[in-house]
């Protein structure tokens, strides 16, 4: 599978991790038309080759259409210690007319035209950063009211950041351990001392190590925080990573101990013992699971219903035997590591659990593809496991298989045995 690792050895910001992304061969025309469908407009993006202590990279900026003037007032400066992209505000009175709730922006960012999972990874990066503001201020999140990062440009720099991973392939995201510098940042509240508040809150929530370095200037910036919280999988050296593309997304500021730039490696993870023998598809998931010796039948099936419905990969219940002899379940859910929080949270809630525990482990999976057979009973679904480009499993789509025997008046099992047999057929002496 595709890894994107992010060396963030001088930090994030939103801009510089567009910027990598552009390096690594994102088509800038093609965010931008992309970033249309967000039904936004009052601003224009800049685009540009350079370079940050001779390293070459891409300068990504996004300009207010009212800054012609002064591009560089309003223009965002992530990744130099206070630009806009802090959600508690520099002081700038400009800004009074740009502040927006996280109720508004939400709203916004799911009745556009993005893709549904631009629209729901967006959302999520931004309300990160509402809970940690709502946390700071004693506000519920739905009420939190940003400044700068509710501004246009902010706004455009984590949709954009969500639009380039998807034209991207929506690849594995890893990264190497999170380095912030030290000194102060001046913001609505006053000077505070870097890390900011809303950095530290974002990365503490998601359980995110940190560490100072010399360099005495902020580095990571809360969106470029969220953006960790929300995609990354793990954070450690690099380790069995063959680099096919490297990109360099550059920050504003002439650091002191450290280029400002952001490196992007694109590329795939082998073993020690060499690049994987098959071609199969590798990624990874969360497994939550928790016993359980007290909940109902009902729970456990409204439970199951529930965690399916918002998206759990997989929900299953095992008979165990608990202390002092109690018979018990052991709950199960498979998710995507992303979502790990948001289904232990569920468990939590719906059922009769104090704690869950979590593991996040490999998958090996088979290329997919879809075909549709002829029967008796009409044409229906099938899905293909190929190896190797060899089909070593076929499987009939069930409620392709319950329709057709709900047209045909036949039973589902003579459907599904109709299909084996024409599938059996189609495929032989296919590779």
């Amino acid at each position: 599978m595709a890894t994107l690792y992010l060396d963030i050895f001088s930090g994030i910001s939103g801009d510089m991790f567009i910027g990598a992304l552009i390096d690594l061969g994102i088509d800038a025309r093609l965010l931008e038309t992309e970033l249309g469908r967000l039904g936004v407009g009052g601003y224009h993006l800049h685009v540009k080759r350079a370079q940050k202590s001779a390293i070459e990279g891409v300068k990504f900026d996004v300009h207010l259409a009212a800054d012609h003037d002064h591009d560089h007032g309003h223009s965002h400066s992530h990744g130099h210690g206070h630009g806009h992209d802090h959600s508690h505000g520099d002081g700038d009175p400009s800004h009074a007319d740009e502040h927006r709730s996280f109720a508004d922006i939400r709203r916004m960012i799911l009745s556009s035209q993005l893709s549904d999972w631009v629209k729901q990874r967006s959302a999520s990066v931004f309300k990160r950063i509402a809970v940690a503001e709502g946390k700071i201020h004693g506000h519920p999140p739905e009420e939190v009211h940003f400044h700068e990062v509710g501004a246009i440009d902010s706004i455009v720099d984590i949709v954009g950041a969500c639009i380039a991973l998807e034209m991207l392939g929506c690849p594995r995201v890893l990264a190497s351990p999170v380095v912030e510098g030290t000194g102060w940042v001046n913001c609505a509240h006053g000077r505070f001392p870097v890390p900011t508040t809303a950095t530290l809150e974002i990365l503490g929530a998601k359980g995110i190590a940190l560490t100072q370095c010399e360099e005495p200037h902020e580095l990571v910036t809360p969106t470029g925080a969220a953006l960790l919280a929300e995609f990354v999988e793990s954070f450690a050296p690099m380790s069995g990573l063959v680099a096919t593309r490297v990109g360099y997304g550059l920050g504003t500021r002439d650091n002191k101990t450290r280029p400002n730039v952001l490196r992007a490696v694109l590329g795939e993870v082998v073993t020690a013992a060499g690049p994987t023998a098959h071609d199969w598809e590798t990624d990874s998931i969360a497994v939550l699971e928790t016993n359980l010796d007290d909940i109902s039948s009902e729970l456990l099936g409204h439970f199951t219903g529930r965690a399916l419905e918002a998206g759990a990969l997989d929900v299953f219940h095992t008979p165990i035997q608990m202390k002092k002899s109690r018979p018990g379940v052991l709950l199960s859910v498979l998710c995507a590591v992303n979502d790990a929080d948001k289904f232990s949270e569920l468990i939590l809630r719906e059922t009769t659990a104090f704690g869950v525990r979590r593991t996040v482990t490999e998958r090996r999976k088979l290329q997919r593809e879809f075909i549709e057979v002829d029967t008796a009973f009409g044409k229906v679904s099938v899905k293909l496991g190929k190896l190797d480009g060899r089909v070593v499993q076929a499987a009939p789509e069930f409620e392709s298989c319950k329709a057709a025997a709900a047209k045909a008046g036949a039973t589902v099992k003579d459907v599904v045995d109709a299909v084996h047999r024409s599938a059996a057929a189609t495929l032989r002496g296919t590779p």
